[in-house]
């Protein structure tokens, strides 16, 4: 089973797949992707069965040809507006100069936002807003080195660079029609039909992981810091990341619908028309999978 990951803290139970996959009769063999967007050729090319992805990168994916489902949601929120010190509001991103990811939750996130405060934006001198598109790697480098005002940057680094003294929170990007972003765990259509018994048990080992990390917290920190991150990642940051980014298995068609039309909306991922959200979410096999794994008290 080839599970494609991002290294981020919330994505941390979908890579723990790996280490319980064959009590369900799973060999998962992870491969960690830069960004959410570069998922998308290897599904299209049928390199990978599962992946972990924002949901804008799952439909971007699905517009672009890949035969995904959308089978269930893995974690909630896991992104700020961080600013340097002085910019108190949105407002004040006038003029200024910010980064992002391109093509993944932050940058439409951050685009709902500039639209609700009235701002026009492009990756060119000439409107309120000067976007820089920037690996997450490099956001906060951009922001410490002061060659951008602000950024919309993903979990644990946004919470790496306030602690770290060089940006400051100035929101939780969720009052929008978006809401919180959910991410989202895809399957093939080809795994999804070909073989209905290995995908029951790819949506077992992940209820299974996340309950797990949900339940024992320690556990969830340990595998987080020390597997993902190569003990790069402090207990602290990991604590305030996972504050903002809830571990969760549920997603609606909804919730991905109405990330589709604003993509189009906001012209995030080009997609000439937003799909029918109807016919690429599936989630009879998580709620299959809910109700056979058993819930467990949380550790103290």
């Amino acid at each position: 089973m080839r599970l494609g990951n991002l290294k981020f803290a919330h994505y941390g139970a979908v890579s723990y797949m790996q280490e319980i996959g064959r009590e369900h009769g799973l060999d998962v063999q992870e491969r960690v992707f830069a960004k959410g967007v570069d998922l998308i050729p290897a599904l299209v090319a049928g390199e990978i069965d599962i992946a972990a992805s924002s949901s804008d990168a799952a439909i971007a994916a699905r517009v672009a040809g890949a035969p995904i489902y959308v089978v269930a949601g893995f974690a909630k929120g896991g992104a700020r507006i961080v600013v340097k010190d002085g910019i108190k509001s949105l407002a004040e991103l006038r003029g200024k100069k910010v980064g992002v990811a391109r093509g993944g939750a932050q940058e439409l996130l951050l685009l709902a936002e500039l639209a609700k405060a009235g701002l026009s934006w492009s990756d060119r001198p000439g409107k309120d807003v000067l976007i820089l598109y920037l690996a997450y790697a490099d956001l906060n480098q951009a922001l410490a080195s002061g060659n951008i005002d602000a950024m919309c940057q993903s979990e644990p680094q946004s919470a790496q660079a306030i602690a770290r003294g060089f940006g400051k929170e100035l929101m939780k990007p969720y009052d929008t029609p978006l809401g919180e972003p959910v991410r989202a765990l895809v399957m093939t259509e080809k795994l999804y039909k070909g073989k209905p018994d290995v995908a029951r048990r790819v949506l077992e080992a992940f209820v299974d992981a996340t309950r797990r990390f949900e339940t024992d917290p320690a556990l969830a920190s340990r595998w987080v810091r020390e597997k993902m991150f190569k003990g790069q990642l402090s207990e602290t940051d990991y604590k305030d990341a996972m504050s903002n980014a809830p571990l969760t298995t549920d997603i609606t068609v909804a919730h991905i619908q109405t990330t589709a039309d604003l993509m189009v909306k906001y012209g995030v991922g080009r997609l000439p028309k937003a799909p029918d959200a109807r016919e690429f979410v599936k989630l009879d096999l998580l709620e299959k999978a809910k109700s056979a794994l058993p819930v467990t008290k949380a550790k103290r």
